[in-house]
């Protein structure tokens, strides 16, 4: 047996609402839409990850999700431009990565992250 996918579910009322943070700023593809949930995500292979902590490191606060960008500049201007607003960062952290955090529409604490 092996896990195969590990897959984020975010209970809300408003499933529209993801659409502008997770499609129009972070650029996921929408694969699945049935009106009571909406499923954004990638064709691209990715590891499986789940993390447990009791921070979010540095003292911050433990993020809900973290997500791996390429370009954290470009993701910074375009979570600025859609009027999210950031809530740390963006910092280089001394464990090798460059990440800030931002709240998505359901309030989610979201980890943005790029490794230097």
């Amino acid at each position: 047996m092996r896990v195969k996918r590990i897959v984020a579910n975010i209970d809300t009322e408003d499933v529209a609402a993801a659409k502008k943070f997770y499609q129009d700023v972070l650029g996921l593809d929408m694969l699945m839409d049935h009106g009571w949930i909406a499923t954004y995500g990638s064709k691209e292979r990715m590891s499986i990850q789940i993390s447990f902590a009791s921070e979010g490191g540095g003292g911050t606060p433990v993020p809900d999700l973290s997500i791996e960008v390429d370009e954290i500049e470009a993701v910074l201007e375009e979570m600025r431009r859609a009027g999210f607003s950031i809530e740390y960062g963006p910092v280089d952290e001394p464990w090798g990565v460059r990440r800030f955090f931002v709240r998505d529409p359901f309030g989610k604490l979201v980890n943005i992250l790029s490794h230097v």
